[in-house]
């Protein structure tokens, strides 16, 4: 059984707990927030955008309430740390958590600007060295719907990929707001939101070697939409757009679209159960429903089981993650300067 300190108590928290609830090998043992919020075990007032919205009441018997992060790293039972904090925090959090011999699953980005991600990167290649891992919380990578396509984008099951859409849209966020809504800390829509579609571009089609971006800031002081065509030599075309300029009661949206030569796939949350669909000439069309529950779930079993078989997590790593902040980072200077920017 693998120890867990959860460090957050917000939406992220939230979903996290209940994900570890439905992986068999690993249990919460501490909870860790300064201003002492929902550590009484009570989230029944939390609400996020996506996954199970079932209100949450924890067994505080069973789990030990911490206000400061240095006494939950100081707890011998503790074996592996959650971070689920603000983005500003995760670089001085992951490495705390790494020196005190902690293995680490740290929410996205991994840190606010690529300096910061680079000390992680850096500090979590020493740990490995010790048999400590540290691995981003990707959790699109993950996603059952997201897993499927990229399988058949790599397989070639339907040819070649001619072009790929991907969108992630939503209001404002109504939660967290001293946080996402400034953007210093937070990095907008850019870097909270939007980063999950370009980590999963580059997961799809690797890092691209440039990048055209078009976008604003409304609500944070820093890039709140975005539209990015990613530029592979020889294709396919590959556009992304997130936002956190819808208006209040559109909620949120996150949807796919890629044209293969011998098929077409689409994917649209909004569908509900018939959210993934499969488009091959001459058959009709196909509902797909792969399984593995949400992204959160498969992302916290593979870091599970990564520390309990000593083996470093594959599906995303520290590199990965980086990377990710590099080329949202690239984004925001087209944006800024109305240019495409080359990638290293």
């Amino acid at each position: 059984m693998i120890n867990v300190g959860l460090i957050g108590t917000g939406f992220m928290a939230l979903a996290h707990l209940k994900a570890y609830q439905k992986v068999p090998g690993a249990r919460i043992v501490a909870l860790c927030n300064p201003s002492g919020r929902h550590l009484d075990g009570d989230f029944s007032q939390v609400a996020g955008n996506v996954g199970d919205q079932n209100p949450l009441r924890l067994d505080m018997t069973v789990v030990r309430p911490y206000h400061h992060v240095a006494d939950l790293l100081a707890d011998p039972e503790v074996q592996a740390v959650d971070i689920c904090t603000p983005t500003r925090s995760h670089v001085d959090l992951a490495l705390a958590a790494l020196a005190a011999g902690r293995h680490v699953l740290v929410e996205k980005p991994l840190a606010r600007h690529t300096a910061g991600a680079r000390r992680i990167v850096e500090a979590a290649a020493i740990a490995a060295g010790r048999g400590i891992f540290l691995m981003p919380a990707m959790c699109i990578r993950f996603w059952p719907e997201y897993a499927w396509v990229r399988q058949a984008i790599r397989a070639g099951t339907y040819g070649r990929v001619l072009d790929a859409r991907f969108r992630r849209v939503a209001q404002p966020p109504a939660w967290g707001r001293q946080h996402f809504l400034q953007g210093n800390d937070s990095g907008g829509a850019l870097l909270d939101l939007h980063i999950h579609d370009t980590d999963f571009i580059q997961h799809c089609f690797g890092r691209p070697q440039a990048v055209t971006s078009s976008g604003y800031s409304r609500v944070s002081g820093a890039i709140d939409h975005v539209c990015t065509l990613y530029r592979y030599p020889g294709g396919p075309v590959v556009t992304a757009e997130g936002s956190w300029s819808m208006a209040v009661g559109f909620g949120f949206n996150m949807a796919f679209t890629v044209n293969f030569e011998q098929a077409t796939v689409d994917y649209d949350l909004a569908r509900g159960a018939d959210a993934l669909r499969l488009f091959v000439p001459g058959a009709p069309a196909t509902t797909l429903r792969p399984d593995g529950g949400d992204g959160y779930v498969g992302e916290i079993r593979h870091f599970v089981e990564s520390i309990r078989t000593g083996r470093a997590p594959e599906t995303v790593t520290p590199h990965d993650a980086l990377s990710a902040v590099e080329i949202c980072e690239a984004e925001e200077a087209s944006i800024l300067r109305g240019e495409t920017m080359m990638l290293p």
